[in-house]
């Protein structure tokens, strides 16, 4: 596995990914990829999504804010992309919880349904886990699970993350508090 560091531009490359944060010439094979999602698989799954509004302007004002969250230590946002034709595949975000003296951090991870079952997640979160670690410097990185998302649970614990406890009341979803499954892993 290959890194090339840029100052918020990290791109890893595996076996069969690219994974990077998005770039402005990305646009057509973003929205490409969205716009051929196929209808909703689980109540966790958003399947076809409005796309009206995703402008170049508006996708290249994304790309902006995506850069100013990772240069403020905030957010880090990745754009998973298939490494034979580039097809962009899904997203994984890294959120700062805490710096020093913790090094905690929280991610999530979204392959496009269209792209289910091919092994995808697990080779990008794998590689995710080791850039949290390598190149951001996180010490913790903690997945927060819906109770009954069974992909995303069997997908966290295929990457080495372990269940530590169920949050009660933890995020405000669909207009009420919900409890959330708190897988994690030291790296």
């Amino acid at each position: 596995m290959n890194i090339i560091e840029g100052p918020f531009d990290h791109m890893s490359v595996t076996t069969r990914l690219v994974i990077r944060p998005l770039r402005n010439e990305d646009y057509a094979n973003w929205l490409h990829e969205f716009e051929n999602r196929a209808p909703s698989l689980h109540p966790y799954d958003p399947g076809k999504i409005d796309m009206s509004e995703c402008t170049q302007e508006w996708f290249e004002r994304l790309v902006e804010r995506h850069q100013e969250l990772a240069r403020t230590d905030k957010v880090y946002i990745f754009g998973v992309f298939c490494k034979e034709d580039g097809t962009h595949l899904g997203m994984i975000d890294i959120a700062t919880l805490a710096r020093e003296p913790f090094q905690w951090a929280s991610f999530g991870y979204t392959i496009h349904n269209q792209h289910w079952r091919n092994g995808y997640g697990k080779e990008a979160v794998s590689e995710v886990l080791r850039i949290a670690a390598e190149i951001l410097k996180f010490h913790r990185l903690e997945a927060h699970i819906n109770l009954d998302n069974h992909a995303s649970i069997k997908l966290a614990e295929r990457v080495g993350l372990q269940f530590e406890c169920v949050r009660k009341g933890f995020i405000y979803e669909h207009e009420e508090w919900v409890d959330h499954l708190v897988y994690y892993k030291n790296l």
